[in-house]
């Protein structure tokens, strides 16, 4: 039976009997769908994912990969790549081939345009294209046009326009300065400070030191628009530009310096070298006693002051840095810099030479910022001064000194750690430079303020307020010469009576009880060294150590006179040999 000759096997391709029944068969390309009787194409592209670049194309019995328009296959069978036209042909583009999808197009350069042959170029004629309203010429640019006028015509600030020449641009009118231009002509100028000669073209110089009042002391010298004023040989000319003045007044003159001489106007003022400090009379000079100093600067780095001003400053510190004998046991030195924010630059351990600090201050750098005084004194008071950053202890009676500067009004309050400072023994000095608030000054400064604040309108000042502080830094340290010993109240009231082998202490406070006597020492003597003088001041002691009365008043001037000499010449004896506490 042919089940198949049946209508109804609903085979939507082929229909193949068998012995008792028929099934649906697909054409080639094509499979079977679940009902068993339509059918549907067979998606090699889906089941095989071939990995085509642009696009997977299904045959009857398979696929292959196809490029989009204006792309090849590769020989891989699956990637693509752009076709070459312009490469692949000879395209006769005389400047720029451009590839299309299916061929190339040729392109010209900016400035020129395609020919109708489509290949060549010719360059772009701007004039002929545009409408340029050039009034003589127009002459083509590579992206533009030009207007240009004949000789004898200049273009005017229209570009457009031309204006006939004048007579001075013609070049030939012959002015040795300048040449005015007329309607019809010109005439010749000359430049100020001179007058036109006869010629009327020439110019010579004019005789100002005889037109004017030059008012010169000695000569007047005619310069190229004025006059200069000069002095004759052995004087100088004076700051107003006309008065002069004796050049070397220290050659001149006695002057009396001990050290350096330096003319001042009409006079001279006496200097004194570097590690000296001028005396009292204004021309001798004394050395900076060597003895120990705890100093810390605390400097204005905010925006107001300038990095010009801020090289000043520098320099002011380096000034009295080299009045002090830098050392561990000697003048200690520390740096804050403050602006918005504190910054140590260097604490009193830092440096154990001058050089080396001078050096640390020269690389400072500007902060440039606000200006909060007021937490400046706050670091300075709780870190500067600590034995953590190289203070020596309260009980070594080394003077601790603080510098302040500052050129313009503090952002916090100053008051409170300034009274903290001074509280504290730390000897205040307040330095201010133009903008800077006298009553923070005052708050910042020790008492007398007269010794301890200095203000200057300008930088100009510096110099002369750092002579000053190392004038004042050096009475202090000359003031606190001695004292590095136990505070007041510590020393014993009796002396221990040695023992052959032990050096002697003596006492001044149990020796010299006399209330106009306010330095107190503690010297350490071997006996043996002690000269019969000086033993003849001293008291004796008996076995239990109690002093024995003097029959002679100890309180005398000529008495304190006479101990304070002797003292001394023993203590310079043993400094190199003893311990000075």
């Amino acid at each position: 039976i042919d089940y198949c000759a049946s209508p109804n096997h609903g085979c939507e391709h082929e229909c193949v009997s068998t012995h008792d029944s028929y099934s649906c068969r697909c054409l080639k390309g094509f499979t079977l769908n679940p009902d068993k009787k339509t059918c549907r194409r067979i998606n090699y592209c889906a089941l095989n994912k071939p990995g085509c670049e642009h696009e997977c194309v299904n045959t009857e019995e398979g696929y292959y990969c196809r490029c989009h328009r204006g792309y090849t296959l590769d020989p891989n069978g699956k990637t693509c790549s752009r076709v070459d036209h312009c490469a692949q042909q000879d395209h006769g583009c005389e400047q720029l081939c451009l590839n299309t999808e299916e061929s190339f197009v040729c392109q010209c350069s900016e400035g020129f345009l395609i020919n109708e042959d489509l290949k060549t170029c010719s360059r772009v004629d701007y004039c002929l294209l545009s409408d340029h309203g050039c009034e003589y010429s127009c002459v083509n640019t590579d992206r533009s046009f030009v207007c240009q006028c004949p000789e004898g015509y200049v273009l005017r600030i229209d570009g457009k326009t031309c204006a006939k020449l004048d007579s001075c641009a013609l070049g030939n009118h012959g002015c040795e300065h300048s040449c005015v231009s007329s309607e019809d002509s010109f005439v010749c100028q000359c430049f100020e400070g001179y007058i036109l000669r006869d010629d009327g073209k020439t110019c010579k110089r004019k005789d100002v030191c005889q037109d004017v009042a030059h008012g010169c002391e000695h000569i007047c010298v005619n310069s190229e628009e004025s006059f200069i004023c000069k002095c004759l040989e052995g004087f100088r000319l004076a700051e107003d530009g006309k008065r002069c003045r004796r050049k070397d007044v220290c050659k001149s003159t006695p002057h009396g310096c001990e050290h350096i001489c330096v003319n001042n106007g009409n006079s001279y003022i006496c200097k004194c070298s570097e590690g000296f400090v001028l005396a009292e009379d204004g021309r001798r000079c004394k050395r900076c006693t060597e003895g120990p100093i705890d100093l810390v600067f605390v400097i204005d780095g905010s925006k107001s002051l300038g990095e010009e001003n801020f090289e000043i400053v520098k320099q002011f510190v380096t000034g009295i840095i080299d009045s002090l004998a830098i050392s561990p046991k000697a003048a200690r030195v520390g740096l804050l810099q403050y602006s918005t924010q504190v910054r140590t630059e260097f604490t009193l351990r830092n440096f154990n030479s001058a050089k080396d600090m001078k050096k640390a201050v020269a690389h400072m750098k500007y902060m440039g910022k606000g200006s909060m005084t007021g937490l400046a004194l706050k670091h300075m008071f709780e870190r500067s001064f600590t034995q953590v950053e190289g203070a020596r202890p309260l009980s070594t009676r080394v003077p601790r000194v603080a510098i302040v500067f500052t050129d313009g009004r503090a952002q916090d309050d100053v008051s409170e750690w300034a009274s903290k400072a001074k509280a504290n023994g730390i000897t205040m000095y307040a330095v201010g430079v133009g903008k800077a608030i006298e009553e923070e000054l005052q708050e910042i400064a020790s008492e007398p303020t007269d010794k301890h604040l200095f203000y200057a309108e300008d930088f100009s000042s510096m110099g002369e307020i750092s002579e000053k502080l190392k004038k004042g830094i050096c009475e202090a340290l000359e003031d606190s010469d001695g004292r590095q010993d136990s505070p007041a109240g510590e020393l014993p009231k009796r002396v221990h009576q040695p023992t052959e082998s032990e050096p002697v202490t003596i006492n001044i406070q149990d020796l010299l009880s006399c209330s106009n006597f306010a330095v107190q020492h503690r010297y350490l003597f071997e006996e043996d060294h002690l000269s019969r003088s000086t033993q003849k001041l001293f008291h004796s002691t008996k076995s239990s150590g109690s002093p024995l009365e003097e029959k002679h008043d100890q309180c005398k001037c000529e008495n304190l006179i006479m101990f304070q000499n002797l003292a001394n010449e023993e203590v310079k004896k043993l400094t190199q040999r003893y311990i000075l506490f």
